[in-house]
């Protein structure tokens, strides 16, 4: 059964790839090519193969498409539905990803090396569904009336802020464009979103899918192109109102400066982190925890912002957790990404691979002990493959426990007491996630207060819905997405005071 699975995946991306995958960008509702027809490969992680040429959005472009969508906000074809409608048009976007869902599984997967599987039971559902969620949320938001005297009626109103420009990263393509498309669209604006050139394929097909649910044409517009092209001009721009960006906390301080150079826009920052999880020795049930951190840490190839890539544990355990994190690496080798077993697929492309490999020497070079992994593995596919990699003995002070590596290298650092696990774990220029495991009810809501993270983690990691908020704090960014509070990031708050004269 399995190999007939993996055969037909096989085959599915053949005849994908055979009839050619439409890499023109999305402006007005039709497909384009760019202005000065340039054009670049989009090239497979899985085997190293070209599989689309797409077009090269610059800033010619961008202008066509911010128009297209000031246009599209100015006349109200969809800001000035009321929100019920917005409802029914996002339900019917959501619904249009689950019908299309092996096509785009397989063109997530193909595009940017994660497991099928993992695309086919985690990304378009997820995707999917953020956009019914943020629909349906729309039309149950009611705004305020002030508290005022006799004399006066004051009014709070949200009112989408116009044209929003989405910029995503190529970890989570899909379901990062959903984070941002949900709220915005629902809210009423605009959108133009530059997906990431090395995963730009599942963004076009979005575009498309919205059109056939019944978004208005010049509501949803998709420029591909390079960052310091296409996203560049978009963050620049002097009509666009918000930039929502999720990428590098390096691209993050480049958005803050575009937007003062230009008509200071509203900037979310979803960036970098370097996730802190702690394993005290009061916790009963090691096996699990530490089949968690392994499993957290190299899902989706490492390739996770809220990654815990910090596992601090207690002295008094250390070895032996080391141990059960040895030998349960192993399961973890990649493999094909068509394979419906695989649980870690390749790499982006090859200059990610190389910037991993270069960590994993900086480890060896400042002497921590690699007890798994720390090597490029199926190199005879023509893929991006690194072997998930664990070093014990790490410093927090070294180069792999600071800076986010965005790969399958877990930094096992050790701490003897409660208040030296909290300041390690705070030592760090990122606040995104973090985890906490203790069988004892004070210690975990203690250092749950302690820690600087967005998100704390009890006796569990990277459990999550799209009721909560996801962002952090410090150089993990601003901003929230996902929960009614990513509305606020895409909506204007107004206030209209009204003066009652008495009847006398």
């Amino acid at each position: 059964m399995t190999e007939n699975f993996n055969r037909i995946w096989h085959q599915h991306a053949a005849d994908l790839i055979q009839r050619g995958i439409d890499g023109r960008m999305v402006i007005d509702g039709r497909r384009w090519n760019a202005a000065d027809g340039s054009l670049f490969d989009c090239i497979s992680p899985v085997d190293g193969k070209v599989i689309a040429r797409v077009a090269r959005g610059k800033a010619a472009d961008v202008d066509r498409a911010v128009a297209s969508a000031r246009a599209a906000f100015a006349d109200r074809r969809w800001a000035g539905q009321p929100p019920a409608a917005r409802k029914k048009v996002m339900v019917a976007f959501a619904a249009q990803l689950r019908a299309a869902r092996d096509e785009l599984a397989l063109l997530e997967t193909l595009d940017m090396g994660k497991p099928i599987k993992n695309s086919l039971s985690t990304d378009v559902p997820s995707a999917a569904r953020c956009l019914q969620w943020f629909g349906e949320a729309v039309d149950k938001i009611y705004d305020e009336i002030a508290p005022t005297g006799d004399n006066a009626l004051a009014l709070i109103t949200r009112q989408a802020i116009g044209v929003v420009g989405a910029i995503v990263p190529w970890n989570y393509p899909m379901l990062m464009a959903s984070w941002k498309l949900g709220p915005a669209l629902a809210a009423g604006n605009s959108v133009v979103l530059k997906p990431s050139e090395k995963s730009p394929l599942t963004a076009l097909r979005l575009a498309e899918l919205a059109l056939e649910a019944g978004l208005p044409e010049g509501v949803f517009n998709v420029v591909p192109g390079f960052g310091h092209e296409a996203g560049e001009a978009l963050a620049l721009h002097m009509d666009v109102d918000a930039i929502g960006f999720t990428g590098s906390t390096r691209t993050g301080r480049r958005m803050l400066d575009y937007s003062s150079r230009s008509n200071l826009k509203r900037v979310y920052n979803e960036l970098g982190g370097k996730s802190a999880n702690i394993i005290f020795a009061d916790f009963d049930d090691l096996d699990r925890a530490a089949a968690t951190a392994i499993g957290s840490m190299f899902y989706n190839q490492g390739e996770s912002c809220n990654a815990p890539s910090r596992l601090l544990v207690q002295d008094s355990i250390a070895d032996a957790f080391v141990e059960k994190l040895a030998a349960l690496t192993p399961q973890y080798h990649p493999a094909d990404p068509l394979d419906a077993s695989t649980v870690l697929g390749a790499l982006v492309d090859e200059t990610q691979t190389q910037t991993v490999l270069g960590y994993i020497q900086s480890g060896v070079d400042e002497g921590a002990r690699c007890v798994a992994g720390g090597c490029r593995a199926l190199q005879e596919t023509g893929g991006q493959y690194v072997a998930p990699t664990v070093f014990d003995g790490v410093k927090n002070s070294m180069k792999i426990a600071q800076e986010e590596i965005f790969g399958p290298v877990l930094a096992v650092i050790r701490f003897k007491t409660e208040a030296e696990a909290v300041a390690i774990a705070n030592d760090s220029a990122y606040g995104l996630h973090a985890g906490v495991w203790s069988r004892n009810i004070d210690r975990a809501v203690r250092v749950s207060r302690a820690l600087q993270a967005g998100t704390v983690h009890v006796n569990q990691y990277d459990e999550d819905d799209i009721t909560v908020p996801f962002g952090g704090v410090k150089q993990s960014g601003n901003g929230r997405d996902k929960s009614l509070h990513a509305f606020d990031k895409y909506t204007e708050l107004k206030t209209t005071w009204m003066r009652i004269d008495s009847a006398n």
